[in-house]
């Protein structure tokens, strides 16, 4: 770097705008300085939007933007703005549906050519430097553009202005009629028809984890009890776990499978897919009590805190799929190196692992083997173990400790780079996952993590005026926060508040959900924005509900607004929460299953639901059991709400109802209400245990 000089980047915080700080192109930030120098100048924007660890973003920096060719035709056509996609969703969210609109799909990194008013004329991914096989070269295009600009402007002109009139549109979709039943019903035959039999997950390749599809299937399943809807659930959880999708030696999920039997993973890592699959584990194992799901959730935990969890115990975003400038290499085995580290436990592993002497995948590229193995399994150790007549506890020793000798020597190899930023809304994920597992498995553990990544979000990314902030890195905490950093944020306070009883989680829960009301609502045509009133107005302020590789804030803020009328006896909570599936009724009813959190949420608003208070003493042995025995059991559509009696500082303020709530007969007492009918106090919690199991 001696010899470079920087670029406008080299004071961001992002790590991937940083990334890009040495490069010759004249890269700015988004901000108003870049914006006024391209109207000073009369010049076009090239916006390009990626992020960290996003394999063809590096792929085009070392071709392009490296180049001094092409930095130079950049900087005397455009005036150049790299967006971090993570640090700033609004501004991807907008120009990706610009782009998929233009072109049918989408991705990163994303290329938009546009005006200095933000309008966009044209739209694009990856561009390689030269043309190639019928591909536009970024060197043809950047001559292209310069030349209609001087020559042909007012088409471009045209073009952006009806673009934007078309994407402005798109968001005054107007209110539908009520959901019943069969859109749920609609959605499971959709995943039927798209379900793999024989190596689960859907469709063919690539194939994405998108856990929120399961928490859905197992809500259908508990309601329904279609035993195909849970064949689904764990045929395709046991896939991805046994998969090369699963790091089988360091723990954690790469991002997706590039091919159908979830074997040749791309191997990023990002801490929003370990939390929504330890969500789908955790709910899976209460319904189906697979142990090897419940080691899943263990070792994703080991994963998180090992590789993404920082010093002061927030979460990081993710890591690259690149090594040395190779994706996966940090991953890949060779047959001989394996066996040199291992000796004479070599073969088990082998058979166990299906490593193979030419390797045991294809390269992409060549057709042939690529030499070097994927850890995977066909069978679970105990599965092999019985087949090949050995002593499951032997072998899985065995396994183990060779595993361990595998990992020691992994660690000395050049690790993936690691975005080290923390997000608001990605860190409520998480947290929401430690809490459930934690209550689940009676982990101590698990809740403590959540609650100090949460007291760091609180404390670090709260203003003092109460709303949120999206990102934080190197002591700074930035960028006004979006729905989805208040709604999964909400959702992670809500499971805390169930796996601690603590309630000022239910106040904090309360408090952000009437700044999402204030803030965020779209009052003419129901739903909530992506963005507030206050923040950067952009082209158009998008409202989604599609669900993508995460929950949208829509479809999270439904389930919190359902919860929220439970924990807090406000009906005016059920009522917005009515009015938001209205809002969105037209776009999901034709394809319910690109709406699967939706779906969660119409399952806790349409199907029986409860609320169960628990007065008591806190070391009362009846308390205790009850509040273990609801943990485990997976009832989904439920609340929980625990009172001490004599402790003022219970929830008798969240949940004004609870205050006449005393024990019977100076015993631990239970409240059952379900579908806004109440039975009668009892202090037996078995009966409340059959009246649920009726329902369910």
């Amino acid at each position: 770097m001696e010899n470079k000089i920087p670029n406008k980047l080299i004071s961001e915080k992002s790590p991937y705008l940083l990334q890009h700080a040495y490069n010759p192109v004249g890269w700015y930030p988004w901000n108003e300085e870049a914006f006024n120098k391209a109207k000073k100048e009369d010049k076009p924007i090239f916006l390009s939007i990626g992020y960290s660890t996003c394999h063809w973003c590096h792929v085009m920096e070392k071709e392009s933007f490296e180049d001094e060719s092409v930095a130079a035709l950049m900087n005397e056509t455009f005036i150049s703005i790299k967006v971090d996609r993570e640090e700033r969703p609004d501004i991807d969210s907008v120009y990706m549906a610009v782009c998929q609109v233009l072109t049918g799909s989408g991705g990163w990194p994303l290329t938009i050519l546009m005006t200095p008013d933000k309008k966009p004329f044209f739209a694009g991914t990856y561009f390689p430097k030269e043309g190639t096989q019928g591909r536009m070269g970024l060197k043809d295009l950047i001559t292209k553009i310069d030349a209609l600009w001087k020559a042909e402007r007012q088409d471009l002109l045209t073009s952006a202005y009806q673009i934007t009139e078309a994407m402005q549109r798109t968001s005054d979709a107007r209110f539908g009629n009520d959901f019943t039943p069969a859109i749920m019903d609609l959605a499971f035959r959709q995943y039927r028809e798209r379900f793999d039999h024989q190596f689960g997950g859907f469709g063919s390749s690539p194939k994405f984890p998108t856990p929120h599809n399961l928490l859905f299937l197992l809500r259908y399943y508990q309601r329904t009890k279609t035993d195909e809807a849970l064949e689904i659930v764990t045929k395709t959880l046991n896939g991805m776990r046994k998969g090369g999708m699963y790091d089988q030696i360091g723990f954690g999920f790469h991002r997706y499978s590039t091919d159908r039997q979830w074997l040749v993973p791309h191997f990023e890592k990002m801490l929003y897919d370990q939390a929504m699959l330890m969500l789908a584990f955790t709910e899976a194992y209460q319904v189906a009590g697979n142990e090897l799901f419940k080691q899943t959730v263990y070792e994703i935990y080991e994963y998180v805190q090992r590789e993404l969890t920082a010093s002061n115990g927030a979460f990081f975003s993710a890591e690259d799929a690149d090594s040395e400038g190779e994706e996966g290499k940090f991953y890949l085995w060779g047959e001989e190196e394996i066996r040199k580290i291992l000796g004479e436990d070599a073969d088990d592993i082998f058979d166990i692992f299906q490593i193979k002497e030419r390797g045991n995948f294809l390269d992409p590229f060549k057709g042939e083997h690529h030499r070097e193995n994927i850890f995977h399994l066909l069978k679970t150790i105990d599965e092999f173990a019985f087949e090949n007549n050995l002593k499951s506890e032997s072998l899985s020793s065995t396994v183990s400790q060779s595993l361990k000798k595998l990992f020691d020597e992994r660690e000395k190899r050049t690790h993936p780079h690691k975005d080290d930023k923390i997000l608001t809304d990605w860190n409520g994920l998480m947290i929401s996952a430690m809490a459930k597992a934690g209550a689940v498995f009676e982990e101590d553990k698990f809740v403590r993590t959540a609650e100090t990544a949460t007291q760091f979000l609180l404390t670090n990314l709260q203003t003092p005026e109460g709303s949120l902030l999206h990102r934080y890195r190197d002591n700074e905490a930035a960028v006004f926060a979006n729905l989805d950093d208040y709604a999964f944020l909400i959702f992670a306070l809500l499971e805390l508040y169930e796996a601690t009883f603590n309630a000022e989680y239910l106040v904090h829960a309360e408090k952000f959900q009437k700044v999402i009301n204030k803030h965020f609502a779209d009052e003419v045509y129901g739903g909530f924005f992506f963005t507030s009133d206050f923040a950067e107005e952009l082209i158009v302020r998008q409202k989604e509900i599609y669900d993508g590789a995460i929950p949208s804030g829509n479809a999270v803020t439904m389930l919190n607004l359902l919860k929220l009328a439970r924990y807090t006896g406000i009906s005016d909570y059920e009522n917005k929460a009515l009015d938001l599936s209205r809002a969105f009724h037209e776009q999901v009813k034709a394809t319910p299953m690109g709406h699967p959190f939706l779906m969660v949420a119409l399952e806790f608003m349409l199907s029986e639901s409860s609320e169960i208070v628990i007065v008591g003493k806190p070391n009362e042995i009846k308390v205790r059991a009850a509040i273990s025995d609801l943990r485990k059991k997976f009832i989904p559509n439920k609340v929980v709400l625990y009172k001490e009696p004599g402790n003022s500082k219970d929830i008798d303020g969240v949940a004004n109802y609870a205050a006449s709530l005393t024990e019977l007969n100076n015993k631990p007492t239970f409240y059952l209400c379900k579908n806004f009918a109440c039975e009668l106090p009892t202090n037996d919690f078995d009966e409340i245990c059959a009246n649920l199991e009726s329902s369910r």
